[in-house]
């Protein structure tokens, strides 16, 4: 099922209304919605499912940082009316559920990380990706995954489209430089909400010690691995992932 991006004033999201509960996915620095479509399409009918799109590219370049990102969802949550939201974010889009859930500790019912930053990441780098390479781009796109053919040609042309843009690159590595400031190891204690932690086995941008140490540091938190599985285990293995979330979820 297509879901169409809903624009009401300076907000940008999909929104499924398939059920009483809010699962609000965040995506990450290079996510797109087809990142999320096994979840959407699992979950639509029985959660209201809500994507907002992170403005990354949007907000003035002053602003472009992780606390602006986190002020928009909060703005955003704000605005729709929503009372209490089980956070779900892959990546980047993790690192902002976590400062979500720190600063709106009585809007979140639980929270699930899958390949989260805010403790150790790898990336493209601290300096612009080589714009221009296709094949310097295709390779990166293809190592965020076990399986190199889940990166399919119109997602390597997304992100060689993306770097390609000084405007959208420059905001990249400032959004990337504020992740590696935000680390969150001495915060993750006050994470009280019940939180599913889902990570690949062969993750080289997060890898699965990054998930122990969540694990580790977030009292009420339960780590899953998934074998033959890079950064994005909801696209890789959508079916095992969202067999794990639908059992959080049920708890709760």
């Amino acid at each position: 099922m297509e879901y169409q991006i809903i624009e009401e004033e300076k907000f940008q999201y999909i929104e499924t209304k398939g059920g009483q509960r809010t699962l609000l996915l965040l995506h990450g620095l290079f996510g797109a919605l087809s990142n999320f479509s096994g979840i959407l399409q699992h979950f639509g009918t029985r959660f209201n499912v809500v994507v907002p799109m992170l403005p990354i590219f949007e907000l003035p370049l002053r602003k472009v940082s992780l606390a602006g990102l986190v002020d928009h969802v909060a703005k955003f949550v704000e605005a729709k009316g929503y009372e209490n939201v089980h956070v779900l974010g892959n990546s980047l889009g993790g690192h902002v559920s976590l400062l979500y859930t720190l600063a709106h500790p009585e809007r979140v019912s639980t929270v699930c990380l899958t390949g989260s930053s805010g403790l150790f990441e790898n990336s493209m780098g601290n300096s612009f990706p080589r714009r221009g390479d296709y094949e310097f781009i295709r390779n990166k796109t293809e190592k965020t995954f076990f399986d190199p053919t889940v990166a399919t040609k119109e997602l390597v042309d997304e992100v060689f489209n993306t770097v390609n843009d000084r405007n959208r690159a420059i905001r990249i590595i400032a959004t990337a430089k504020s992740a590696v400031r935000h680390n969150l190891s001495d915060k993750l204690d006050q994470i009280k909400v019940p939180t599913l932690l889902i990570w690949g086995k062969q993750d080289i941008i997060t890898p699965p010690f990054v998930g122990e140490k969540f694990n580790e540091l977030i009292d009420d938190s339960t780590l899953h691995l998934v074998d033959e599985c890079g950064h994005a285990p909801m696209m890789e293995h959508p079916e095992t992932f969202n067999s794990i979330l639908e059992d959080f979820l049920e708890k709760y």
